[in-house]
């Protein structure tokens, strides 16, 4: 499980409307912390908000236009520092 990564890149708009990011649904959560388990792979736009993810092998910092990759099997806790709005989708 030590090799699942987090990725976060800031997508171009193009990228966007190609993943249809737009018509996902929406998840909000106010500032927390939780553990969570990814059975599938989820890949997330981000329209507010401030996180910290901290996986077994890196701590990773991402928020508001950021496109944001869990890979299916990762372990992980989440700690939102502002509340978070954001487009999501699972599976492959």
């Amino acid at each position: 499980m030590s090799d699942f990564k987090v990725v976060v890149e800031k997508p171009s708009q193009a990228r966007l409307e190609d993943l249809n990011v737009f018509s996902w649904p929406i998840w909000t959560k106010e500032a927390s912390s939780f553990d969570w388990h990814y059975d599938e792979k989820e890949v997330c736009f981000f329209l507010e908000g401030e996180v910290t993810v901290k996986t077994p092998t890196q701590t990773v910092s991402f928020g508001c236009g950021d496109l944001v990759t869990f890979p299916q099997g990762l372990s992980c806790t989440w700690q939102i520092k502002k509340d978070v709005r954001k487009h999501y989708k699972f599976g492959p």
